[in-house]
């Protein structure tokens, strides 16, 4: 059935690697009559056409030579069918194509289909490309006239709607592939389709949500082809983000938690400030509805009265009561931060940690002990690292954590117990024995200096009042996000007014 990938709230989404979709294909090959699958995703993908270009003069389809060329051939028999105009290109040989391959063939041949040497010119905003080159099966970057066809299909007027996944992106991870190699750049040149539309067949694909995906595959469809797939084959899901509940008129201040957010190393350290990071995170944590917000800045000379949020109580370390408290820290807390993770790791009843206190981690050994040890209490703990943070902390780098990010996510995991936010497009959300969810709100405008800062904030709110920091961690990054789509596109989003655009 054909559905947009949008979760409901009370079922989420299912994304699945290459590997589970081909064993779904072959489980569905082994009980279907022959060519039954191949026809079912022609027939899938010509209905969406028809539906996102219904006065298409021309649909130019792009065909490899495997079987999501096999799915463009049965398209272009269906919509030549349906009367559309199609003009088709195809790479492959009938003498090395599939069984099903050659039936869709014969019947785009029998269905009077137009066959092209090179791309139709003069494509217009109201044609539709169709790219069929690839899909799930790429292993390296396209080349010579499938990279001149994407180059085409990029430049054209006409929209581009991509089979299964857009050419040139991998399926499971995201990325690009280039020359072998995958990259985290999606560069306006290279050898991956940007498509407007995708249609996901049989499965939804991780790679299509995470790192490039979201720019690369646009608006997603998906078709399970009347098979639908184990949801315990995933390896990663989509949430919708539930309505907040109300609350109850009678609480008071002390139903919704102590946040106490440690950092911002100043200019007495440091020569610089770095005050306003965690001011930022304990501004996000008041206006995300916790109960009271302390926040202890590390500079001798910042214990002052902040006139412009009189409602943050400054305090010392000292008077802090971490075991009471949902502690945020690491937020511009620089070398500072140091001398005092000893005892935010061994005494913090919550725990959040970011940025600056994450790097510290990641270059002591005994702080990683420490930070592994919490997990043998069971005290709940968020990393909510970016990449750059997160190769630090796995010992590798910030490009081979976007070549693989559930994959690192789930190492982080494996490396400290904890839950695990690797923010990013398609920030994944991890945690011991929990299947990664992916996330799906925000946009770019997010690209600004401090927004990771409220999402450590908002992280310390929601932690303090949902007892499971995975859920705690997934609403968080989903509310994050949700603000940043709901921004009054007139303004600049900067992190100080996204963090008081949250809702408590």
């Amino acid at each position: 059935m054909l559905r947009p990938a949008v979760p409901d709230p009370s079922r989420p989404l299912p994304l699945h690697a290459v590997s589970a979709t081909r064993a779904i294909e072959a489980a569905a090959a082994a009980i279907l009559p022959p060519h039954t699958l191949m026809q079912r995703a022609g027939l899938a993908v010509a209905r969406l056409a028809r539906a996102l270009a219904p006065h298409a003069r021309t649909i130019w389809i792009a065909c490899g030579p495997g079987n999501n060329g096999g799915d463009g051939l049965e398209a272009a028999a269906q919509l030549q069918g349906l009367g559309s105009s199609v003009v088709l290109t195809w790479l492959g040989d009938p003498d090395r194509a599939s069984p099903d391959t050659r039936a869709s063939l014969a019947r785009a041949q029998a269905a009077s289909v137009g066959f092209a040497p090179a791309p139709p010119d003069g494509l217009t905003p109201r044609d539709l490309c169709i790219d069929a080159l690839l899909g799930i099966g790429a292993q390296r970057a396209p080349q010579d006239r499938m990279a001149e066809w994407i180059a085409a299909m990029n430049a054209s007027a006409a929209p581009t709607l991509a089979v299964d996944v857009p050419t040139g992106l991998s399926a499971d991870t995201g990325s690009t592939l280039i020359s072998g190699a995958q990259s985290d750049h999606l560069a306006p040149g290279s050898s991956v389709i940007h498509a407007k539309f995708t249609l996901s067949l049989l499965t939804l694909k991780p790679g299509l949500f995470t790192a490039l995906g979201r720019d690369a595959a646009g608006t997603v469809w998906w078709d399970d082809l009347d098979m639908p797939p184990p949801a315990e084959s995933a390896v990663a899901e989509l949430r919708a983000t539930p309505p907040r509940p109300a609350r109850p008129q009678a609480s008071h201040k002390g139903h919704w938690g102590d946040i106490a957010v440690i950092g911002g190393e100043g200019l007495a350290r440091r020569g610089m400030g770095m005050t306003g990071a965690a001011q930022l995170a304990a501004t996000a944590a008041l206006h995300a509805g916790a109960g009271r917000v302390m926040l202890c800045l590390l500079d001798e000379g910042a214990l002052s009265a902040l006139p412009e949020q009189p409602e943050l109580m400054l305090r010392r370390f000292e008077a802090i009561d971490l075991q009471r408290s949902t502690v945020v820290c690491g937020c511009g807390g620089g070398e500072a931060v140091r001398a005092v993770l000893p005892e935010v790791l061994e005494h913090s009843a919550r725990l959040v940690l970011d940025a600056d206190a994450l790097n510290r981690i990641a270059a002591d050994a005994e702080l990683r002990t420490r930070l592994q040890r919490r997990q043998q209490s069971h005290r709940a703990t968020v990393l909510t690292p970016h990449p750059l943070e997160a190769a630090r902390l796995l010992g590798t780098d910030a490009h081979s954590v976007q070549a693989d990010r559930i994959a690192a996510a789930r190492a982080l995991v494996a490396a400290f117990g904890c839950t695990v936010i690797l923010k990013g497009s398609g920030s994944i959300i991890a945690a011991p024995d929990r299947t990664p969810v992916i996330n799906t709100t925000g946009n770019a405008r997010l690209a600004t200096g401090g927004t990771g800062d409220v999402l450590a904030g908002l992280c310390g709110a929601r932690l303090a009042v949902v007892p499971d920091p995975f859920e705690a961690a997934v609403t968080a990054v989903q509310e994050h996000g949700a603000a940043a789509d709901h921004f009054p596109p007139a303004q600049a989003l900067t992190a100080l007014r996204l963090a008081q655009a949250l809702q408590p």
